[in-house]
């Protein structure tokens, strides 16, 4: 059953229950009410009846059961005196008046002369009489005289007011499922739209949003049901280009190993099958020498971006300045054999950094404005002190970069010019590895370049102060 028609039932339910209970509780009172009025009229009556019965035979002795008879058939004529009379002793009926005599219940256990019985009998033709009971003395002999008094009235208005409530309460029922009805269906149209919203994302829709409006407890989960579906929506995306990058790596990986390999197999199958001369045998063997290297280079790569990001980072007291002076130390004179200049510019101070990672972050961004520089190019290395930890900057004065490049430069196995990065041995892993290493680091690598006039690499550590 829908969650609506359950809510419809249930107010109906209580519609009804509480009609019955304040319907039956109404009607009971009014017939109880009513009844009690006719019995103070009645018994009003009666007593008027054995008030007069006294005071005549106070003022005229009656001889006999004839003269108290005769008395009852005048007062009985007044219509006031109820519908049936009946005088009569312990062993016999004096007077009787109306059919309804045959009816009376014997209460003469239940009275003596200061109090009065009272109890309610029907007819078989369904019409309902208040019997009132009592006794009195003439000398010494104790009479009882029994009235009727016609209450049907009483009943026929309750039988009335529960045909009219039972009208009235069909017509309220139905009245009510409408309503309920309807003030369900709104109340349960949100969740209906929440569940087609669940349909349609699990559909593949992750587009489509349950989008209600409203400041209650619906409202509430509607917005959450869209904060999650929004949630949903990135991950699946950020999963997609995740299998986008993996696949994109995969086949530049394949296309870095086919080349290289597809040389050494063939200079190597020359070398097995032919005989050549010392020159060419040279020649091969120095080619399959440096396509090794250069696998050896693209394995060594891999590694060290495999390693940082399943290292975790080990941060220690270390001087940025002193790293740098002691590597550009090293590399500067194979530099100059290329016409290269190395400048570097260093504020001192210390920081948390993990030295390994942070060296291989400064040759792999010397290395690449290396390649990106003709002869009689500089170099410039400058360092800072930050307030998290420290700020290196390595700037050429190379080609530089296409704007349109900037974008997917860390990204592995991209490179700017294809040619001329594999003529120099490199594998577009290099700044891969630095936005890594910078990432450990909890910091960020940016780059700002423009065509012809060089390029700089900013890189912000923010490991730490010491």
């Amino acid at each position: 059953m829908k969650f609506r028609l359950k809510t419809t039932c249930c107010m109906l339910a209580l519609m009804a229950l509480l009609y019955s209970a304040g319907g039956s509780t109404l009607i009971s009172v009014t017939f109880q009410n009513s009844l009690l009025q006719e019995k103070r009229a009645a018994k009003e009556s009666y007593r008027t009846i054995l008030n007069t019965l006294q005071v005549v035979n106070s003022l005229d002795d009656w001889n006999d059961e004839k003269d108290i008879s005769k008395t009852l058939e005048q007062l009985s004529a007044q219509d006031a005196f109820g519908a049936a009379l009946q005088l009569h002793s312990q062993t016999e009926t004096l007077y009787s008046k109306g059919t309804l005599a045959a009816h009376f219940v014997n209460l003469t256990g239940q009275i003596d002369t200061t109090h009065l019985a009272c109890t309610i009998f029907s007819t078989p033709e369904a019409y309902y009489y208040l019997q009132l009971s009592g006794s009195f003395y003439i000398e010494k002999d104790i009479y009882y005289l029994d009235a009727a008094y016609d209450i049907s009235s009483i009943y026929q208005a309750r039988r009335q007011q529960q045909e009219i409530y039972q009208k009235i309460f069909l017509i309220l029922s139905a009245a009510c499922a409408c309503f309920s009805y309807v003030l369900a269906f709104f109340l349960t149209r949100p969740l209906a739209c929440l569940s087609k919203a669940s349909r349609e994302i699990a559909c593949g829709n992750y587009d489509y949003r349950s989008s209600i409006r409203s400041s209650d407890e619906v409202g509430a989960v509607s917005r959450d049901f869209d904060l999650m579906a929004d949630h949903l929506q990135t991950s699946i995306q950020e999963l997609k280009e995740a299998m986008e990058r993996q696949n994109q790596f995969i086949g530049n990986f394949t296309h870095e190993l086919k080349t290289p390999m597809t040389s050494i197999i063939g200079y190597a199958d020359l070398l097995r099958s032919q005989s050549l001369s010392r020159e060419d045998e040279a020649e091969a063997a120095t080619y399959i020498f440096s396509e090794g290297k250069r696998l050896e280079r693209l394995s060594l790569k891999l590694l060290d971006i495999f390693v940082s990001k399943q290292k975790s980072c080990t941060l220690a007291k270390a001087s940025p300045a002193e790293i740098i002076h002691l590597l550009a130390g090293h590399l500067k004179y194979g530099l100059i054999q290329e016409q290269i200049i190395l400048e570097y510019s260093c504020e001192e101070g210390w920081c948390m950094l993990d030295t390994d990672f942070f060296g291989s972050l400064l040759v792999n961004l010397i290395e690449n404005a290396r390649k990106a520089l003709p002869a009689g190019g500089v170099i410039s290395i400058r360092s800072a002190m930050t307030a998290e930890g420290c700020r290196v900057q390595v700037s050429d004065n190379g080609r530089g970069i296409p704007k349109e490049a900037l974008a997917h430069i860390t990204e592995a196995f991209y490179r700017v010019d294809k040619s001329r990065s594999r003529a120099q041995g490199g594998a577009g892993l290099g700044l891969t590895l630095c936005a890594e290493i910078a990432k450990m680091h909890n910091g960020t690598i940016s780059f700002e370049s423009e065509e012809g006039r060089g390029t700089t690499v900013t890189a912000d550590l923010k490991g730490g102060r010491a």
